[in-house]
């Protein structure tokens, strides 16, 4: 069994691998099996370890309940996907699939719209616990998680987004190893 804080590290290096493929590579390259999803999916899994990292207080019990319907955000969409991938070359069936999704709103809304924002709005809500006393780091993750969004469904931007979610999580990791970094300071 992983030790919390280093699944939190294993889930950030997951994740962060799973948006440079979505950046840079081409997912229909991928014929035998979709790693950027794959990636993220573990990824997705192993932030859940955030939720026991983190001091207790209200907020953080706020952060990990959003964390977690992140997370199951996360699967959903991720099947989702694995789905559409599976169509490979079949443009129509393809389609077909992701009009009848956009026409679920219990689909749609918790699994691909709203759903796995959670996640990132949960991470960043732990970050807010650290506003005062390490700055730069919680903000990177605040400023960092929505820019992921932004950068891909409003700028239509991957390499910006790879940027987004490489500031985002390494918020995160400078707050998972905060106390070590400051023993190191002095």
């Amino acid at each position: 069994m992983l030790k919390p804080k280093t699944a939190a590290t294993l889930g950030l290096l997951f994740f962060v691998t799973s948006y440079v493929f979505f950046a840079l590579i081409s997912l229909n390259t991928q014929k035998h099996i979709d790693l950027a999803h794959w990636f993220n999916l573990i990824g997705a899994v192993l932030l859940f370890s955030f939720n026991n990292v983190f001091p207790k207080n209200s907020l953080n019990t706020f952060a990990c309940v959003l964390t977690t319907l992140g997370i199951i955000a996360h699967i959903g969409l991720c099947t989702i996907d694995f789905i559409m991938w599976s169509f490979g070359n079949d443009a129509i069936g393809s389609e077909k699939l992701s009009v009848q999704i956009s026409q679920t709103p219990l689909i749609v809304y918790p699994f691909v719209i709203i759903g796995p924002s959670l996640l990132f709005i949960g991470l960043a809500t732990h970050a807010i616990n650290f506003i005062k006393t390490h700055t730069i780091s919680s903000l990177m993750v605040i400023i960092g998680g929505p820019f992921v969004g932004i950068s891909y469904f409003v700028l239509k931007s991957g390499p910006l987004m790879l940027v987004s979610c490489v500031i985002f999580t390494s918020g995160l990791a400078l707050l998972l190893y905060r106390n070590e970094l400051e023993a190191i300071k002095k």
